[in-house]
């Protein structure tokens, strides 16, 4: 199953292999992509990656969340991802542009003094409080997502990924712990994650209906079992309903954010068991939606990829580290040449002079 081809919307896929978005520290300053990052987007396609999805794209200058992080605030950065597409279709793979805003994760600096965020909700990791946003700037914020799909199209992106999950803006919106409004973008399950249907609906207004949707959705916000009005499932079950009845053409389920702690890129990965740690999270959400589901969590042998496949655990296989690690892991799979990858989680890959795999494996 792991090569049999799938369509997402319409957009068709090769086969269940999906490059799960992975911040390089590439882009210029401002936010421009480079020919490196396109390097490697080109290598993962031509070792056939059915889906190339790129590092996270910030919407607005005042959300970048990282240095050295790509943005598509601007029509002027439409070029540069051109080319960059235009590499990965050469070769057959689809490419997706992941776009973001940070949220209570923004980068604090001279030009951004203040983070915005649904709710002024003190991060109990550094101590810092956002400030809460106006209906304004959350209209203003919608705007930019549909700015940002729009680019994406002009650019020839096959489809874009909103990232609602990992702490981030949207994120913060469909998980009570950060989103206490009481206007229509807070209170209810539903009123959470209005400002999601709120960005599909202008996307379609921009753009039209044909341009496929794709989301990150968190599962679990990363927090200790017990811990109150956090998000977990069974209410991600239904956020993930609420999406996939809305225009959404596929949902990678992931979790954790910076303040819960080590959950997003857990390390010592070396047995099947520990493999796809979201994978129950991915199963609730694939028996309760219509549209494809991708699963992503230190998946890193053959096995267990076909297990989530055959198992209906997903219908896609998401993996981050272990392509940094073997960028040419997928034809390897095919070609029959190894049964697991070398990638050791031992994160030493995020590298701020560039992502890359730093392990030492005595060579």
């Amino acid at each position: 199953m792991l090569f049999e081809p799938i369509s997402l919307c319409g957009m068709e896929v090769s086969n269940r292999f999906v490059r799960s978005a992975t911040h390089e520290w590439m882009a210029e300053p401002d936010g421009t992509p480079t020919e490196k990052i396109g390097d490697i987007y080109e290598e993962l396609a031509r070792n056939e990656t059915g889906v190339i999805i790129t590092g996270y794209a910030y919407v607005n200058p005042k959300g970048k969340s990282d240095h050295l992080q790509q943005g598509i605030y601007d029509d002027r950065f439409i070029e540069d991802y051109r080319k960059i597409v235009s590499r990965v279709h050469e070769h057959g793979s689809k490419i997706v542009v992941q776009i973001m805003h940070g949220g209570r994760q923004t980068m604090l600096s001279a030009k951004t003094p203040i983070m915005l965020a649904p709710s002024a909700v003190t991060n109990k990791r550094n101590g810092v409080t956002p400030e809460e946003m106006t209906e304004k700037e959350v209209l203003e914020t919608i705007d930019d997502f549909a700015n940002a799909v729009r680019r994406g199209k002009e650019a020839g992106f096959d489809g874009v990924q909103l990232h609602c999950a990992h702490g981030f803006l949207l994120s913060n919106f469909i998980s009570p712990y950060t989103n206490r409004r009481k206007d229509r973008w807070g209170g209810s399950t539903e009123k959470r994650t209005q400002v999601i249907l709120d960005i599909i609906t202008r996307i379609h207004e921009m753009i039209g209906d044909d341009f496929p949707i794709l989301v990150k959705l968190n599962a679990t916000d990363g927090f200790p079992k017990g811990k109150k009005n956090v998000l977990d499932a069974p209410e991600s079950i239904e956020i993930a309903k609420i999406l996939a009845e809305n225009g959404v053409c596929a949902i990678e389920v992931s979790g954790g954010t910076a303040e819960a702690g080590d959950e997003l890129f857990r390390t010592d990965i070396d047995s099947q068991e520990k493999e796809a740690y979201y994978k129950q999270y991915s199963k609730m959400i694939k028996e309760a939606v219509d549209v494809p589901v991708i699963v992503v969590g230190g998946i890193r042998s053959k096995a267990v990829m076909e297990q989530m496949l055959a198992e209906e655990y997903a219908d896609m296989v998401s993996l981050c580290r272990s392509l940094i690690c073997e960028p040419d892991l997928v034809a390897k799979i095919r070609n029959g040449e190894t049964e697991i990858a070398k990638c050791v989680s031992c994160n030493l890959c995020s590298d701020e002079s560039g992502i890359k795999c730093n392990y030492d494996f005595g060579n």
